[in-house]
């Protein structure tokens, strides 16, 4: 399914929801300011988190299903949920959407193909890079795909350089983050990558839970037990005891979840 076709298959109360998740009562025009601030609001308002896949929960790719997880569930998710999902979000309000392809820059070396899954809006004749599922890095509003350019956001300064093979690295402070391929791609595409995210001990998020939100001025994250807290007067950070991580889970991240779910996530951690 390509984002085209979601877009006339776009369920006309889901998107209703999902705006409301957001913040918004009545839907907003296809625009760059629209873009900007349903980014910006996502990042702020759906966490990036790996729960499920510590819990055993298999994650199949379905745009419907991550959109009706993020709307009516409470729930976030990783970069094929998040970017899935917002990707039908996009499409539903008429935005043109396709999803790419990248691969993540990790400590001296480059990640497999398909690790991870972002966004190209076309929209005043003009392209843009869209992404609300980079975890605890990337850029908070859309920039343009617009080469050798720095462009300056809240989260820093990035700029995407040219690689021979058309593809773009995506810089941010001048440290490569990801490497996106321009070629549109179909959901079904990322299966590799989702799988392996989710079986390969070789992935971060096989061994260990990670919650993390954007903020205004700053991030709350949550590694395992571990909760780490990020403002504009500086960081703090503290171990959680077993029986409050429901509550942390809860009340910072929105994130509901059974006594069983909790107890487990407390052992892994």
């Amino acid at each position: 399914m390509t984002a085209a076709t979601e877009s006339r298959e776009a369920d006309s109360p889901l998107v209703d929801a999902y705006l409301r998740r957001l913040g918004w009562v009545e839907r907003p025009p296809a625009s760059a300011g629209t873009l900007r601030a349903l980014q910006r609001a996502h990042l702020e308002r759906v966490p990036f988190e790996n729960l499920d896949i510590q819990l055993g929960i298999p994650i199949e790719l379905d745009a419907r299903a991550f959109a009706e997880r993020i709307a009516l569930s409470g729930r976030g998710g990783f970069c094929y949920q998040l970017n899935g999902a917002f990707a039908y979000l996009l499409a539903g309000l008429g935005f043109a959407v396709e999803l790419l392809e990248a691969r993540v820059h990790g400590p001296g070396r480059l990640g497999g193909r398909f690790g991870h899954l972002c966004l190209r809006v076309r929209i005043d004749g003009s392209e843009r890079l869209a992404d609300v599922g980079f975890g605890r890095g990337g850029f908070d509003e859309p920039i343009a795909i617009a080469p050798g350019i720095a462009q300056p956001d809240t989260a820093g300064v990035f700029r995407l350089v040219p690689l021979e093979n058309g593809a773009l690295d995506m810089l941010c402070d001048e440290v490569p983050e990801y490497r996106v391929s321009l070629d549109a791609r179909r959901l079904e595409d990322f299966e590799p990558g989702c799988r392996f995210h989710q079986t390969s001990p070789d992935s971060p998020f096989t061994r260990a839970s990670v919650c993390t939100i954007r903020t205004p001025d700053g991030r709350v994250t949550l590694a395992g037990t571990h909760l780490i807290e990020t403002t504009a007067a500086g960081r703090s950070e503290r171990d959680l005891e077993r029986a409050a991580l429901g509550e942390v889970l809860a009340t910072r991240f929105g994130i509901a979840l059974d006594d069983a779910a909790l107890e487990a996530l407390n052992l892994r951690a």
